[in-house]
């Protein structure tokens, strides 16, 4: 699904999140072009550079904007003050969704042993499993938001043939690397974590290090495109 030419929707309102951040939501819903906005909207945000806030997060329908309770500039009413800044980036024009964000590859590995549920979805969907993989495959993703987990990315753009509902039963451990699906999205477990997604295929890529620099492989806003890989060229990049 293309999320370019995204509309600017208003904010539904601007919330508190305890005492040292606030939520300026957009939509209580998934929509794609609602989080295109969000993504433009935090980049506009960055780039102002305001000191008192520390951190920047896009969700899915909405945007967490973390102050920094010692710094000397910040406002007193600083709910209000976030209110305003966010107005005055929309009234001045968002970046392009273009300009936000990487373009990425992830390599995926379709083999049956790391897709766990592949005969599952393909039964759901009412497809064979080589076509599951294509479909898959074929799109470009977008990372609407991380979440869940450090490093944990949530990808829209998910075919809406492939778009199964999550497991009945979630699985206690989750294999680092895993690529699921559910509903309407993707998502690539960093680590070993429970989960209740359907597991398709796996990336050989370290998604989350605490160590580099930045620890999260992907980010908010980056454009992700699927490189389906054969078993030996996992086994060749896990190592590298």
């Amino acid at each position: 699904m293309a999320l370019r030419r995204a509309r600017t929707p208003r904010p539904l309102g601007i919330l508190p999140l305890g005492d040292c951040a606030a939520y300026v939501e957009f939509s209580e819903t998934l929509d794609l072009q609602v989080n295109a906005v969000v993504q433009r909207l935090a980049a506009a945000v960055r780039a102002r550079g305001v000191p008192w806030l520390r951190d920047i997060v896009p969700a899915l329908g909405g945007l967490a904007l973390h102050f920094d309770p010692g710094h000397s500039e910040l406002p007193a009413a600083a709910l209000e003050a976030s209110a305003a800044l966010v107005d005055e980036c929309l009234r001045k024009g968002l970046p392009e969704l273009e300009a936000v964000g990487r373009e990425i590859e992830l390599p995926v590995c379709y083999e049956r042993e790391f897709a766990l549920d592949l005969e599952d979805v393909a039964a759901r969907a009412g497809l064979m499993p080589d076509e599951v993989v294509r479909r898959h495959a074929a799109r470009e993703y977008h990372v609407l938001m991380m979440g869940f987990a450090p490093g944990l990315p949530y990808l829209g753009g998910l075919d809406p043939k492939l778009a199964v509902p999550r497991r009945a039963t979630p699985r206690a451990e989750v294999p680092a690397g895993s690529i699921a699906i559910a509903n309407e999205q993707s998502v690539a477990y960093p680590y070993a974590i429970p989960g209740g997604w359907s597991v398709i295929g796996r990336t050989p890529l370290v998604l989350f290090d605490a160590r580099r620099d930045p620890p999260s492989l992907l980010a908010p806003g980056d454009r992700v495109r699927i490189v389906p890989i054969a078993r030996a060229e996992f086994e060749r990049r896990r190592t590298l």
